[in-house]
């Protein structure tokens, strides 16, 4: 009996920290991406509350500095109703949120903690993450018409139009970043990046286009833009109650994450240029990542406290100009370097 409770123990240990099983449930997925949820959303609203001088909710943990307000939140959202009008498409409307959130995650297991952890190790890995990143705009337009609601609509349009503008940049830089490193593979970039250095110093265009993406693509300030509650109140989650609705909020937060993980990975070195010792867990150098991935979230949010945001005209202006020349220039810049290390 103990040899058989020994044995499922070590297979069911195995089975979970298999790069299958852990990157998607533990690191960098679930587990991690909802406790650096909560820990963001506290921040956001500390950093705001600092600079702007002004009181936020406290009623939770009062002697933690509120930190488990955000639980509470949590629990609201939960158990709150879920509130499904007449009017709307009551499969697309339900299924929607949920989809979105789906798809706003996956990216995040394609993206590999170390050089022997990754759950997905794919000659073109970088390219297969880009491709999850740009299905959120499309699955939010769904979740605009179905709510059967002018602002809802609004808002979608918004994201529709603001989605054509930054993903050309995003997709242009991060091949900045591929051609830079003569690779598609994720883990091929990080290993390079140790003999070479940071991608972020090779060409800083490419990785100042891309930093801006993330911020304009998260609906971060001053890109707060598809939801402006001042003007359409949230956006496309106006219809929406309950868990729902929590799912819609959230939503951001996981795709500024994933997008954080990624930016480390193309421009930061990864988890590469520390050394750890051989005996440890591959998945620790995992730990370099995400916490370069935090720093770029954390600057993230305290946007927010300091930008006023930018009408839709602006923001178009922006991407289409500026950051579409920038992001074209950093491509050629890549191409530049590579001929010289050829002619070399």
């Amino acid at each position: 009996m103990y040899d058989l409770i020994n044995y499922l123990w070590e297979t069911g240990l195995n089975l979970l920290f298999s790069p299958e099983i852990f990157e998607p449930l533990v690191f960098p997925g679930l587990i991690a991406a909802f406790s650096l949820l909560i820990v963001v959303i506290w921040l956001e609203r500390k950093i705001a509350a600092i600079i702007q001088m002004r009181y936020g909710p406290y009623y939770i943990s009062r002697h933690t500095e509120g930190a488990l307000q955000l639980v509470a939140d949590l629990l609201r959202f939960l158990f709150s109703e879920v509130i499904i009008p007449k009017s709307v498409d009551k499969i697309a409307y339900v299924l929607a949120p949920i989809i979105l959130f789906a798809f706003t995650f996956l990216p995040i297991v394609v993206i590999p903690v170390s050089k022997d952890f990754a759950a997905i190790d794919h000659e073109y890995s970088l390219l297969i993450a880009l491709a999850l990143m740009t299905l959120y705009s499309s699955f939010l337009l769904i979740v605009s018409w179905a709510s059967n609601n002018k602002f809802s609509f609004i808002g979608g349009l918004r994201e529709g139009f603001l989605s054509l503008s930054y993903e050309i940049p995003l997709i242009i830089s991060a091949l900045s970043a591929a051609v830079l490193f003569d690779s598609f593979n994720l883990i091929e970039i990080v290993e390079k990046q140790a003999a070479m250095g940071w991608g972020i110093f090779y060409n800083p265009l490419a990785a100042i286009v891309f930093l801006v993406v993330i911020i304009y693509s998260t609906s971060r300030y001053p890109y707060e833009i598809a939801e402006a509650e001042s003007e359409i109140v949230i956006g496309p989650f106006t219809e929406y109650t309950g868990i729902l609705f929590g799912l819609g909020m959230g939503i951001s937060y996981i795709k500024l994450y994933s997008m954080s993980l990624l930016y480390a990975v193309l421009f930061l070195g990864g988890w590469e240029p520390v050394v750890w010792p051989l005996n440890l867990h591959p998945v620790l150098p995992g730990i370099i990542l995400f916490i370069k991935a935090f720093i770029i979230v954390a600057f993230s949010v305290f946007l927010r406290a300091v930008y006023p945001r930018y009408r839709i005209d602006q923001a178009l202006r922006i991407a289409w100009w500026k950051l579409f020349t920038l992001a074209f220039l950093s491509l050629l810049f890549s191409y530049g370097i590579k001929i010289i290390e050829v002619m070399g």
